[in-house]
């Protein structure tokens, strides 16, 4: 029987490669700003930049179905099950199997939808759009539909390193994928327009498989020409694959939905809700998709030695640490969503107007971070345990909610209904998604966490009220944005800390608390090895 330090050497792991990726999202977020505000100069927010948005949506969708998040999330469990039982060769005979098929679905899926897309983009994707502007979003889809195959591959080398829980490269690769785009809008812009940067997507997908090939090396990559269609660990991963792919597929055809909606509203609704979406995920990625990638080898591997109170204990301390994170960012983005927006994006083509609409959708978004954060985590505990069903079932309640709302709200609210549509349904995905875990795995320290919930949510109201306070006494003195950003935002977080520390739920004391947490693990526990939508952001 392993003993409690050996748990708590889990989740010191846990907590230190949560922090790393968590910062290297946050660079691959200042990248992503970066590339935003090199587009707002030039192109500003209206029907030319919704068509290059627009063009993202059916790939995003394809590269789901083929090797998104939904194949590493089922690769991951079987490949470190391999590791563990029958040896690296055969973890990576297996990682070589299922690149194999990526490709070959990838182009076997690309190819018609290439040569099918002005049709697609009428009748699916942007039917509101005008006939050129829906001919150019055509052409903009077939050159961002090259770069599927190429994160496809990407992808599943990222899953199997993961799988070896290092989290360090892969990490990176959200960072240097902007550098692609950014290049774009630099160099190919001033010869090709729009077209310019669905190129530079493709130059940043390549960036993106390329930097984690040191590490590939380092933890002897193989590969084989071979299928293995019939091997017990790649049917393992397809019985896995299946409803997961259709949860995450779910999620997308609810975006698409939401650009077809959007696409009938005025020139830059479909812009406004990227740019809304865009913000509202810096937070989110840096904080719960951080944990979230890190907790699945984690979690899978206690689920599969059995350890439920170690996976119960492990989930309800990451869960009280994302809260503390997540509720303070949703009411900072909201506070100083506007001002912010002005600071970074408005120059050149990209005006007053312009901000306001994308603060319209980030406000609205803004008030489901605290639930898309903890949804990286819930739905983790179930693929833990192997169960992408129930996950699946949730998510596709959730989407009719979400586009059902979003029909009854964007007439009186326009394109910040659309928004709150998506924060209303994924709250509730995870209220429903948390009451079956609890039925599941028995009780997640639900007192706990009601108890740490309440208290955080008073010192963000008290952090609320100061920054407002701030705000209205910067404004009137007639300040520069670029000191109202920063004067507020200090403020915030001091009095936020100030109230966390004296309530005792200070971020750093729950990250601690994680860290040192004890559960006894049962028989058969194994030591993790040496350093782990949703997807990757592809615009």
């Amino acid at each position: 029987m392993s003993t409690p330090t050996e748990t708590t050497t889990h989740q010191s792991h846990l907590v230190r490669n949560a922090l790393w990726v968590g910062a290297s999202f946050a660079l691959a977020a200042g990248m992503g700003l970066l590339r935003n505000m090199l587009i707002a100069r030039e192109f500003g927010l209206g029907a030319e930049l919704d068509a290059y948005y627009a063009a993202f949506k059916l790939p995003d969708l394809l590269f789901t179905v083929i090797a998104g998040g939904a194949l590493t999330t089922a690769f991951i469990p079987v490949f470190v099950q391999l590791l563990s039982t029958e040896g690296i060769t055969s973890a990576w005979r297996l990682a070589s199997a299922l690149t194999n098929l990526v490709v070959l679905a990838a182009v076997a899926l690309a190819v018609p939808t290439a040569l099918l897309s002005p049709w697609l983009v009428r009748t699916i994707i942007a039917p509101g759009f005008t006939a050129p502007l829906q001919d150019e979003t055509a052409i903009l889809m077939r050159l961002v539909l090259l770069s599927t195959v190429i994160f496809g591959v990407s992808s599943v080398q990222t899953g199997a390193l993961h799988g070896f829980k290092h989290f360090w490269l892969p990490a990176l690769a959200p960072v240097v994928y902007p550098v692609g785009t950014i290049l774009g809008a630099l160099w190919l812009v001033p010869l090709w327009g729009i077209r310019g940067l669905a190129v530079g997507t493709v130059i940043g997908a390549c960036m993106h498989l390329l930097v984690k090939i040191p590490a590939l090396l380092h933890y002897q990559f193989r590969w084989w020409p071979v299928l293995d269609v019939h091997a017990a660990a790649v049917q393992r991963v397809a019985i896995l694959f299946g409803p997961r792919v259709l949860d995450l597929g779910v999620f997308h055809l609810t975006m698409l939905a939401t650009t077809n909606l959007a696409s009938r509203l005025s020139a830059g609704s479909v812009s406004a809700l990227e740019w809304g979406w865009d913000a509202m995920q810096i937070p989110e990625t840096v904080i719960g998709t951080a944990f979230g990638l890190v907790a699945l080898p984690t979690l899978a591997d206690m689920a599969t030695r059995g350890d439920l109170q170690g996976l119960r204990d492990t989930l309800a301390g990451a869960l009280r640490l994302v809260l503390a994170l997540a509720l303070p960012a949703a009411c900072a983005l909201i506070v100083l969503g506007q001002p912010l927006l002005r600071l970074l994006y408005q120059r050149g083509a990209f005006d007053g107007a312009a901000t306001e609409a994308v603060y319209i959708a980030l406000r609205f978004y803004a008030l489901g971070l605290v639930a898309h954060v903890c949804l990286e985590l819930v739905t983790r505990a179930f693929f833990a345990r192997h169960d992408t069903v129930t996950p699946l079932l949730a998510a596709t309640g959730s989407a009719a909610f979400n586009i059902l709302l979003g029909i009854l709200l964007m007439t009186p609210l326009g394109h910040g209904g659309l928004a709150l549509a998506n924060s209303l349904a994924v709250s509730g995905e995870v209220a429903v998604l948390v009451l079956i875990l609890r039925r599941r795995i028995g009780s997640i320290r639900g007192r706990q966490l009601l108890d740490t919930l309440a208290r955080l949510t008073l010192a963000t109201v008290l952090m609320a009220m100061t920054m407002l306070v701030v705000y209205r006494a910067i404004g009137e003195a007639d300040t520069t944005t670029p000191m109202i950003v920063a004067s507020v935002a200090t403020v915030g977080l001091l009095s936020y800390l100030i109230c966390a520390t004296l309530l005792k739920v200070n971020p750093l004391q729950l990250a601690r608390d994680l860290a040192h947490s004890g559960a006894v693990p049962h028989r058969g526990a194994i030591r993790e090895t040496e350093p782990s939508q949703r997807g990757v952001t592809r615009r």
